[in-house]
């Protein structure tokens, strides 16, 4: 079976103002790398409709009303001090909760063995009722509930390895036995959350909390932690929050990985995890800010999605 790649033209819509570092580059770079690339092995899909009531499972009924009234007929509209909306961002952050909502439908039904959604914004800072760190929607916390709703897993792990801890991923679980929230990140660094110390009432939280300057060498040491828990949690599905900012050439922060780490990093997961899962993954865009380093990180991280088919 082959690897999907879920995408929509609707991300060049959501305008983040000049000099934001999320900008519709980031995804346009991806998007033409595949292209130039044309690997066979992958099938290339828009995201369907859905149902906006599943939004509500992981966002309030009062936060989802605000973002709908947020989006302006014309100009910026500040969210946050860094989250900005303009007039196609409706389209945007419907389409990037779309891709993984199709992508999970593709893996269930059988289109496709895993998926790769190239979606912006991304989504892994927004809590239940806040935007922040340049996200809207938490797509990938959208997808898990998703899983459970529709789907009746009782075992879904999230796998985060932006740079950034995913605080609103993290928020979205901290009382859930049936999702299992791993993070590794630079700390202490934006957010400000993700110490060893925040586990979650289930034991279902795992930070692994790395100094600025982590070599490629001492990831993949710490990355050992993330593996035994998977290991010990035995998920039925597995979803990344691939972010590509733990880069040593990204802008915006300081881990030293390069993009072939990318590629081991989600081989490794996807081989220890393949006895509880069989291969169930959904990977979904998060940060990453260097065009060249993204593109090459995507395209190693897809590598090792269309090797395990």
């Amino acid at each position: 079976m082959k690897t999907g790649l879920i995408t929509s033209n609707t991300y060049k819509n959501h305008n983040t103002g000049d000099g934001h570092p999320e900008k519709i580059d980031r995804v346009t770079a991806v998007i033409e790398n595949f292209k130039k690339i044309d690997n066979k092995n992958l099938i290339w899909k828009k995201p369907n409709d859905y149902d906006q009531s599943i939004l509500s499972k992981t966002h309030s009924s009062n936060y989802i009303d605000q973002v709908q009234n947020s989006f302006p007929t014309k100009g910026l509209y500040f969210l946050d001090g860094d989250t900005v909306v303009s007039p196609g961002s409706k389209d945007a952050t419907k389409d990037a909760v779309g891709s993984i909502i199709t992508a999970i439908d593709g893996v269930e039904n059988k289109e496709f063995k895993n998926a790769f959604c190239c979606v912006r914004p991304p989504g892994h800072h927004a809590e239940k009722e806040k935007a922040m760190g340049f996200c809207i929607y938490n797509n990938v916390a959208v997808g898990a509930n998703y899983l459970i709703e529709k789907y009746k897993y009782k075992k879904i792990a999230i796998i985060d390895f932006d740079v950034h801890h995913g605080n609103g991923t993290q928020d979205i679980f901290y009382n859930n036995k049936n999702v299992l929230y791993i993070s590794t990140h630079q700390y202490p660094y934006y957010p400000g959350s993700g110490s060893e110390k925040e586990n979650g009432k289930f034991n279902n939280i795992l930070n692994i909390p790395l100094s600025a300057g982590t070599t490629a060498e001492q990831y993949l040491n710490a990355y050992e932690h993330a593996l035994n828990k998977i290991q010990e949690f035995k998920p039925e599905f597995i979803l990344f929050s691939a972010g590509f900012d733990a880069h040593m050439d990204d802008p915006l922060a300081q881990l030293r990985l390069s993009s072939e780490d990318f590629y081991i990093i989600t081989k490794r997961t996807l081989e220890i995890s393949k006895p509880f899962c069989n291969g169930n993954v959904v990977s979904i865009l998060e940060g990453g800010y260097d065009l060249q380093a993204l593109q090459k990180s995507t395209q190693r991280h897809v590598d090792a999605l269309i090797e395990f088919n």
